[in-house]
């Protein structure tokens, strides 16, 4: 996120102006108490995946499954620089439709079980 020093002291400055001096330090005890509380879960939820998993899964699979890793921007260069697949060979492309032809009627099946006609040209 590129916070350094003097962003901090901003920040603090700000949290200053709004909280007040004598409250600021009750809240910063209270900041603290969640980063640790959120550090110890997301510990335990590694070594909790780290049990499941085995130990065949090590640092390197979890630095593979990083979404930080993925720039959209490199992604679609490198799609773009790949060789382009070779073509299939197209299959007989079927003869067109006469269009100025009469469209020919529907044959019905007829008897006491016939099926329902099927016209082919439908949509």
């Amino acid at each position: 996120m590129g916070l350094g020093f003097e962003k901090l002291v901003v920040i603090a400055v700000i949290a200053l102006f709004l909280v007040g001096p004598e409250k600021l330090p009750d809240y910063a005890a209270r900041l603290a108490r969640f980063v640790r509380a959120a550090r110890r879960m997301l510990d335990d939820a590694k070594d909790r995946v780290r049990e499941e998993l085995g130990p065949d899964f090590d640092e390197e699979e979890w630095r593979k499954l990083d979404p930080r890793q993925y720039d959209p921007r490199r992604i679609i260069r490198d799609a773009l620089l790949e060789p382009p697949e070779p073509r299939r060979a197209d299959p007989e492309p079927e003869p067109e439709a006469d269009l100025d032809a009469e469209p020919q009627p529907v044959r019905r099946a007829s008897g006491p079980r016939a099926l329902a006609a099927y016209d082919d040209e439908a949509t």
